[in-house]
């Protein structure tokens, strides 16, 4: 029974780790289709939506009948909550990518109000501190949590950078009025992804250790 369990985890894990993959594709695409304002890149982002959401699905149920038929224990158990709680997380960091591709879609061809930097900026950060949550999840090393809090505090103040250079434009000429909502809505939606990264990083603690940490 033991061992049909750690079949079972590794499965899942490894079901975790392509979801993340997704997740961090379907973001930072849709970055570089809003950036370049390619709507061929945009729609492939939006057709993704579907397999992150069957993904969140399957995940839900296979951790769940885990949970059912071999009633684990320990960190077995620590394991499956902390998947339970990353689908979750994971989902999200999707969507909002699909909500950017959604953004250049609805643009319809319109140019930038002046080249993209702060926003392909930030969804660097962003999918380097999910890169590394993830990572840890897999090798159970929580070294790459260290400096986790400082990139997250970096996505805040690019946030208010960008949404101070758009009031601005938007003072200048109400014609500005639209898209730089939409660039403030963006990078509220990627200063969200860091805050998931940071909140999986508590759960992998969690898993890795049995201790409850505060990583914001």
């Amino acid at each position: 029974m033991p061992e049909k369990l750690d079949i079972e985890l590794r499965n899942i894990k490894k079901e975790i780790e392509l979801m993340g993959e997704l997740s961090r594709a379907m973001l930072m695409d849709s970055v570089t289709a809003l950036r370049d304002l390619d709507i061929q890149l945009a729609e492939d982002v939006l057709s993704r939506k579907e397999t992150l959401y069957k993904m969140d699905q399957n995940i839900e149920e296979h951790a769940l009948k885990v949970l059912t038929l071999h009633q684990p224990m320990a960190k077995d158990m620590r394991t499956l909550a902390c998947v339970l709680k990353m689908i979750t997380y994971l989902t999200r960091i999707g969507r909002y990518g699909y909500d950017i591709a959604k953004v250049t879609k609805e643009m319809g061809g319109k140019k930038h109000i002046k080249k993209l930097i702060d926003i392909p900026a930030m969804a660097r950060i962003a999918d380097t501190m999910v890169d590394d949550v993830m990572q840890a999840f897999k090798t159970e090393d929580i070294r790459s949590f260290e400096d986790l809090e400082e990139r997250d505090d970096i996505l805040d103040e690019e946030r208010y950078s960008i949404f101070r250079e758009c009031v601005t434009y938007m003072m200048e000429d109400p014609r500005n009025i639209t898209m730089c909502s939409h660039y403030i809505m963006i990078a509220r939606y990627l200063e969200r992804c860091g805050d998931h990264a940071c909140k999986i990083a508590e759960k992998v603690h969690y898993m890795v250790t049995g201790e409850w940490v505060e990583i914001s």
